[in-house]
């Protein structure tokens, strides 16, 4: 197989405050708790989170949320 790697999906606080259907703010919060995922990078735009570590802690810790589409 040739070409560029598989990259997995990855999310930032935008993406997980709009997958949890909370403020930028609120996200904040959330990914500084203790039980939260680690990021997997820190870059000078902010922190990246793995999508599968966060869909992980969702089904944890709110599983009232629906799993999202995968298109």
């Amino acid at each position: 197989m040739t070409g560029r790697p598989r990259i997995p999906r990855l999310m930032g606080a935008m993406e997980i405050a709009e997958r949890l259907g909370t403020s930028r703010q609120w996200t904040y919060v959330l990914t500084n708790r203790r039980d939260f995922p680690e990021p997997v990078v820190e870059l000078g735009m902010g922190k990246i989170w793995l999508a599968e570590d966060i869909e992980q802690w969702i089904r944890e810790h709110r599983p009232g949320l629906n799993e999202p589409d995968e298109t």
